[in-house]
C-alpha cells in the first residue's frame, strides 16, 4: 500500500487564554479547564494563515527527508474547507513556494477526519501511478471561528490550530499503512454549521440532540474491530492508539471500553487544545522524539469529524529512514 516517509507539525505564535475566554463569555474559568484542561493553548492570530503553517511543516520534513521538490506528483491539502480566503487553491500555494512545478494539487475536506482521507487517497494515486512522492497538507483555523463571546459555545472552546505535513511514499517509508477503515453516520449532517459574519465565518451547534457519546464509542468500537480483524491481530497486539484530541471523557471512555490501556495512548490536553486533524500527527511525531517507538510496532490513528466521521488507520512502524 506504501506509508509515511516523513512527517513534521507545526504552530502558529499565537494563543488564547482560558482568562479571555471567560472575559468574553463571562463563564467561570474552573468551567472552561473542565473543557480545555489547560489555560492556554496555540491559536492562529492576527496575520497568520493555516496555509502558511502547513508550508513551515512542509520545508521541514522536505529538509529531514531529503526530497527533492520535483519528485513530488501530488501535493493535498486537508481540512474543513475554510482555506484562509475563498475560491483559491492552498496547496497550489504551497507547491508553489515549494518549487513544486509539476504535481496535481487540490484539497479534501472531511474536516478533522480530512487529514487520514488525504493520506489513504495519495497512497491510492501513488499506487496507480507509480514512482513519486504525495504531500499531504493537514491544516485548517478552527480556532478562529470559535465565538468566545457566545456562552453556549463553550463546548467548542478548546478548538485550537496547527499543522503537519505528511510524504508519503511507495517504498522506503517509516510507517507502512496497513489498512483504513471509515465511515460517516450522515444523520449528524447539520449537529454543527457555520455561520457567516461581516468579518469571519464562526461555528454553530445546530440543536443539541442526545445519542452522539454513544455513537462515537460504537463506531470507533466497530471499526476497531473491522480494521484488527482485516490484520488478522487484538487488542493486545496494539502498541499505541492516538485519538483527536477532541474529549479527554470520550478518550478516556473509549479506552475503557475498547480495553486498550491508557500508557499506550498519547494525553496532550494539559499543553494543548483539540488542535483539529492535527492532533494524531502531533502524537505520533511526539512518540518519535521521545524515543518510545519500536520497529513493528502497531499504531492505531483514531480521528473523528463534524458530518459525523470516524475512522481507523493502522500503521506499523519501520524504522527504514529517518522520519
Amino acid at each position: 500500500m506504501g506509508g509515511i516517509a516523513g512527517l513534521e507539525v507545526a504552530f502558529p505564535v499565537s494563543r488564547v487564554s482560558a482568562q479571555h475566554m471567560s472575559t468574553l463569555s463571562g463563564v467561570p474559568i474552573p468551567d472552561i479547564l473542565e473543557i480545555t484542561h489547560t489555560r492556554d493553548f496555540p491559536v492562529l492570530g492576527p496575520g497568520e494563515r493555516s496555509w502558511e503553517l502547513t508550508l513551515e511543516a512542509a520545508r521541514a520534513v522536505l529538509k529531514r527527508t531529503q526530497v527533492e521538490p520535483a519528485a513530488i506528483r501530488q501535493v493535498i491539502f486537508a481540512g474543513s474547507g475554510e482555506w484562509d480566503v475563498p475560491f483559491w487553491s492552498p496547496a497550489a500555494r504551497v507547491a508553489a513556494e515549494l518549487g513544486v512545478e509539476r504535481a496535481h494539487c487540490f484539497e479534501i475536506a472531511n474536516f478533522c477526519n480530512a487529514g487520514m482521507t488525504a493520506i489513504q487517497v495519495g497512497l491510492d494515486r501513488i499506487a496507480a501511478g507509480g514512482a513519486g512522492y504525495a504531500l499531504v497538507l493537514i491544516g485548517d483555523r478552527l480556532g478562529t471561528m470559535v465565538d468566545y463571546g457566545d456562552p453556549a459555545s463553550k463546548a467548542l472552546f478548546n478548538l485550537g490550530d496547527a499543522a503537519a505535513a505528511v510524504l508519503l511514499a511507495r517504498d522506503g517509508y517509516a510507517f507502512e499503512v496497513l489498512h483504513s477503515a471509515m465511515r460517516t453516520d450522515p444523520s449528524w449532517s447539520d449537529y454543527y454549521v457555520g455561520e457567516h459574519r461581516p468579518d469571519r465565518v464562526v461555528i454553530r451547534r445546530g440543536g443539541h440532540r442526545s445519542g452522539l457519546a454513544a455513537a462515537y464509542v460504537e463506531n470507533f468500537t466497530s471499526l476497531i474491530g473491522q480494521t484488527l480483524g482485516a490484520l488478522g491481530r487484538e487488542v493486545p497486539d496494539v502498541a499505541f492508539f492516538l485519538i483527536n484530541q477532541g474529549d479527554r471523557a470520550m478518550h478516556e471512555r473509549l479506552l475503557r471500553e475498547t480495553g486498550i490501556p491508557a500508557d499506550r495512548s498519547v494525553f496532550n490536553y494539559d499543553r494543548l487544545g483539540h488542535m483539529g486533524g492535527a492532533d494524531t500527527m502531533i502524537a505520533l511525531r511526539g512518540l518519535m522524539d521521545d524515543g518510545r517507538l519500536r520497529p513493528g510496532d502497531l499504531i492505531l490513528l483514531a480521528t473523528s469529524a463534524m458530518g459525523f466521521s470516524w475512522g481507523i488507520t493502522a500503521l506499523e512502524y519501520q524504522p527504514h529512514s529517518q522520519v
